[in-house]
């Protein structure tokens, strides 16, 4: 029997310009306490993105996001952690981890390869 896909997130923020030096010197590294939350959480293959200007991607892949989302909200470590965050980000309302915008996905190699070999979603049937 085969597990499921995890869920992948991805989701944009914006930095302060002004404040992108401070942010990246944050993040190298993080705290070791809140490395360890975000792995209890269930989060995995985490990573951010920062594009010239401030403009913030984050992915990462998960199990059940909602369980993990209740976990780091629960989390004092993690509590403190987006605290300081908060500052780093242009029009946010709330925490960081929990009012980011989440992006849409309309495109996965694996998954289309998979279903390429399965035979579903055949574009030579298509052209018929």
């Amino acid at each position: 029997m085969t597990s499921p896909s995890p869920t992948r997130v991805c989701f944009q923020l914006q930095v302060h310009p002004e404040l992108l030096d401070e942010y990246i010197e944050r993040h190298s590294p993080v705290w070791p306490d809140m490395l360890a939350e975000i792995a209890a959480s269930g989060r995995r293959n985490y990573s951010l993105f920062l594009a010239e200007g401030g403009l913030l991607i984050g992915y990462y892949e998960v199990d059940d996001d909602a369980a993990a989302q209740e976990y780091l909200a629960a989390s004092p470590v993690a509590a403190r952690w987006e605290a300081e965050m908060g500052r780093f980000f242009v029009g946010l309302a709330g925490r960081p981890d929990q009012a980011a915008t989440p992006l849409t996905e309309v495109f996965n190699l694996h998954d289309q390869l998979v279903a390429s070999a399965t035979g579903s979603d055949d574009e030579s049937d298509d052209a018929s």
